[in-house]
């Protein structure tokens, strides 16, 4: 473990949907620390993919504080938090989110692209290598299965080399086996040294993370920690 790499202090989010006040996160604190494998569970409706999304500078909070790197998120301008999503943070979605007409190459390469990352090829290569699918470079995502998809998602996640990944329900939309050899994916991500952060429904898929957060009407409710043998 390391410094904090994340921090909310009295995180509030609040939406407004057809003039009536949602409140997404609850005065929500919580630190993560460098190198932390953790898991946020919680209903549908708990406030969890809020959270993801405010630590992914996807969204930002209505009232609170939230550090990134010891750096306070608001006071960042769109240029700097873009940077952020393409440097920092890798996001892996249950939905997979792949370009349909471009191959597993291409799709795994265009994060390097805006970065301006140099031999783009040959580390798109070595990413899709990474999670077993060198064999399907030239497919497209119609002719892959939804774990293949996924693993395509999360070498995508890759291509900057972020220091922080960010997985929301990664083996929602797959089935148990395939969604187990994600998890292993994700948790030799962790051993790497990533930090690792996993929004899941489901208690199996949590209990391989070292750490669950659990939530429930935009609160913390519990924190509960996993020691593996």
């Amino acid at each position: 473990m390391g410094k904090p790499v994340i921090e909310l202090e009295k995180a509030v989010k609040t939406y407004r949907v057809e003039d009536v006040e949602v409140r997404a996160m609850r005065g929500i604190n919580l630190t993560v620390e460098e190198g932390e494998y953790v898991s946020i569970m919680g209903p549908s409706g708990s406030g969890k993919s809020t959270l993801l999304n405010i630590i992914g500078c996807l969204d930002t909070l209505t009232s609170g504080t939230y550090r990134l790197d010891d750096e306070e998120v608001a006071n960042l301008s769109e240029n700097d938090l873009a940077r952020i999503r393409n440097r920092k943070i890798g996001f892996v979605f249950q939905s997979f989110n792949l370009i349909p007409r471009a191959t597993v190459l291409r799709n795994v390469e265009i994060p390097m692209i805006y970065s301006g990352k140099p031999n783009r090829r040959e580390v798109a290569k070595d990413l899709v290598r990474f999670v077993g699918l060198e064999k399907r470079l030239l497919h497209t995502p119609n002719q892959l299965s939804g774990g293949e998809q996924q693993r395509v998602a999360i070498a995508r996640a890759l291509a900057n080399d972020p220091a922080i990944i960010l997985a929301d329900e990664p083996t929602g939309s797959i089935d148990s086996a395939t969604g187990e050899k994600i998890m292993a994916l994700l948790t030799t991500l962790h051993e790497q040294g990533n930090t690792v952060i996993v929004v899941t429904h489901d208690e199996y898929v949590a209990g391989m993370t070292n750490r669950i957060i659990r939530i429930r009407d935009g609160k913390i409710i519990r924190e509960d920690w996993i020691v593996h043998f």
